[in-house]
């Protein structure tokens, strides 16, 4: 029996900037996931999906802009934010991710989505949307991969691993301000840890950097390659906007603009920011998500 706990409520009362609804979904017998959903249901639909060890809080500058011209729906993955955690790590997985957010968008019947993801948003999500094909219409990648093993591994990455799994206290919100150019003010610093207030919270964050398959004979890895193997037709839009100061993953928009087709003549970008580059350039990032889909979206640019 897994064992499941929920972070208090009033850990959440009064985060600067966070004044959303909440909406809870089970995606699985008595897990339930937290989600906004934000906007008109009728318009077309934004996907937000974070990483680690952020959560929907993560979006706070952009959904204003995109609940305009969109409906905006922004999960908390499972043992972040207001979702249920796993008290034990090895109840955590990188396909039962992908199975919880699936789960999620096929009870919520989520159709021509315009997916955004970053980081771990992306591990998840780009496997997604190979199995998922007719759900999505268009796709950014930001600050993300999908890792098979082939390619050296940043050693800030493994400096990255090694301190999630060692380091005494694993202070999320300080995790979240070394991967920004610009620190976060104190009550930013406050609101990322609110989901965890203690130890015994964090094995769905502690967990996930061991779990970004790294050696080519990894069973994700495989799974990894078969995505990208489904990206080489991808022909539906799909726009990269990268961070400049984001040293794990510099570089790693040109795999998908050399193989992903829809990524040809988009308007890619590299904005001066870090790793969480929604926290840095939300409203920027808002913009350019309005501008691609219309750019995007015309009489004669319709995508099945």
């Amino acid at each position: 029996m897994k064992k499941i706990i929920r972070t208090p409520e009033n850990r959440f009362d009064n985060l600067e900037d966070y004044n959303f609804q909440s909406n809870y979904l089970n995606v699985e017998d008595g897990l339930r996931l937290h989600y906004l959903d934000e906007g008109n249901d009728n318009n077309p639909t934004v996907l937000l999906l974070h990483g680690e060890p952020s959560w929907s809080y993560l979006y706070r500058k952009m959904i204003p802009i995109l609940s305009n011209n969109f409906r905006v729906v922004a999960p908390d993955l499972i043992g972040f934010g207001k979702s249920d955690k796993l008290v034990n790590q090895q109840d955590y997985s990188y396909q039962k991710h992908i199975d919880w957010i699936s789960a999620f968008i096929e009870k919520l019947d989520l159709k021509n989505i315009v997916l955004f993801c970053q980081d771990w948003g992306g591990l998840t999500g780009l496997r997604i949307i190979t199995e998922m094909n007719n759900r999505f219409d268009m796709v950014i990648a930001s600050n993300t991969t999908l890792p098979t093993g082939k390619t050296p591994i940043p050693e800030s990455f493994l400096q990255w691993r090694a301190y999630s799994q060692h380091s005494a206290g694993f202070n999320i919100g300080k995790v979240i301000d070394m991967g920004t150019v610009q620190s976060l003010s104190e009550k930013v610093f406050e609101a990322y840890n609110a989901p965890f207030p203690s130890e015994e919270y964090k094995a769905g964050a502690r967990i996930f950097p061991t779990l970004v398959p790294i050696e080519q004979d990894d069973p994700e890895s495989i799974k990894n390659l078969k995505a990208w193997e489904k990206l080489k037709s991808w022909n539906k839009p799909f726009l990269t906007i990268f961070g400049d100061e984001d040293n794990i993953m510099i570089g790693a928009e040109k795999a998908f603009q050399k193989i992903v087709p829809g990524a040809k003549e988009q308007n890619h970008k590299i904005l001066n920011a870090g790793h969480f580059i929604q926290e840095e350039k939300g409203e920027e990032l808002a913009e350019l998500i309005i501008e691609f889909y219309n750019k995007n979206t015309t009489a004669n640019n319709v995508y099945n």
